[in-house]
């Protein structure tokens, strides 16, 4: 274990100074080429702001990678290499309003996952199952759906995450703090270089991004950021945990962007809106504005759930089944219970489109 906290320092230490350095060259870049985020009704900053922030965190994290991952490991990162640019390119391309926002959702995600899949990227839950009873399938094509659903779920959530100063990339560090940490406990070398990596990339990027915000992540660097975590939390393994138990602890260790989603989900097919193409001031961050916080305070609540769920996620990990089966029944009532009273409570809706009269 030694050896492996040894090597997330490094690649921590190497990603974070390498992203101080090009947060701000890609700022400059951005202005350069007019590639800016201007102040609009369903937005809350009042200033055009440059983006490209995911291009700085790119480039940090795969620095760091390089310098301290082995050629045989790189090997096994090439699928997630290949994956990590396609988003970002297709995400920038999108901020400079050159592909429908659709395009991302029907088929760059679908298509980023089944590259990830396709270069032994998923989870291997079921994989013991010889034969699904009812259906005759292996089990490790039951282990490739759920796969393929929780890497365009993940990459999808971070990418409307992003709409508040510091938001986003804190959630993603917080997460990536808790990966780090359950990797660096299970000996796994590689995923926790990883994890460290892009834990430095974006808390040297985030000190650019609190309130008030120099530079954003733009589309492409908050789905860089979803894919990572999605990966992280595919590749971590908990071998003394029952599969009943260890599903939860990524989707603990993620619950900030999953309860967002969910919420703005929910609430927009309940007002007759078309989800992920119905942007508004309506998620959780925004919600907790409506009800009188600062943005400043609304994004440090979502900080501490992030972490309190990273806390559980760990009392899960250590417990294990069935002393973790109350941990988990107890954080999904808190959840259906905090989904209940944000669409309760007073915020901003969007109207529903009815056409031309």
């Amino acid at each position: 274990m030694s050896d492996v906290i040894l090597f997330d320092l490094l690649a921590f230490a190497a990603a974070f100074l390498a992203s101080a350095v090009f947060t701000p060259a890609a700022r400059d870049l951005a202005l350069r080429v007019r590639l800016i985020d201007y102040p609009g009704p369903r937005k809350v900053h009042v200033a055009p702001m440059p983006l490209l922030g995911g291009l700085a965190v790119y480039l940090a994290a795969v620095f760091a990678v390089a310098v301290f991952v082995t050629d045989e490991e790189w090997s096994q990162m090439f699928g997630l290499f290949v994956a990590s640019t396609l988003v970002l390119v297709v995400g920038t391309l999108d901020d400079r309003g050159m592909l429908h926002h659709q395009i991302k959702l029907m088929l760059v995600m679908p298509f980023v996952a089944i590259i990830l899949i396709g270069t032994d990227m998923h989870s291997e839950m079921f994989h013991p199952i010889t034969a699904v009873p009812g259906a005759g399938l292996p089990g490790m094509w039951i282990d490739y759906a759920l796969s393929f659903v929780w890497f365009i779920g993940i990459i999808a959530a971070f990418s409307i995450l992003d709409h508040m100063d510091g938001l986003c990339a804190g959630v993603a560090a917080i997460a990536f703090a808790f990966s780090c940490s359950f990797a660096a406990v299970g000996g796994q070398l590689l995923v926790g270089t990883l994890a460290a990596a892009v834990l430095g990339a974006t808390l040297g990027f985030l000190r650019w991004n609190f309130q008030p915000a120099r530079i954003l992540l733009g589309d492409g660097g908050a789905m860089l950021l979803g894919l990572v975590a999605a990966t992280l939390g595919i590749k971590l393994r908990f071998p003394e945990l029952s599969p009943t138990v260890s599903w939860m602890v990524p989707v603990l260790v993620l619950i900030v962007p999953i309860f967002d989603t969910t919420l703005v989900t929910v609430s927009r097919l309940r007002r007759g809106l078309v989800p992920f193409a119905s942007p508004g001031k309506d998620h959780t961050a925004h919600r907790l504005v409506a009800l009188g916080m600062s943005q400043g305070r609304a994004v440090g609540v979502l900080y501490g759930i992030g972490v309190l769920g990273g806390v559980l996620a760990w009392v899960v990990a250590l417990v294990g089944a069935p002393a973790g089966i109350p941990v988990v029944a107890s954080a999904v009532v808190t959840v259906g219970a905090a989904l209940v009273w944000l669409e309760r409570a007073p915020y901003q809706r969007q109207r529903v489109e009815t056409g031309s009269s």
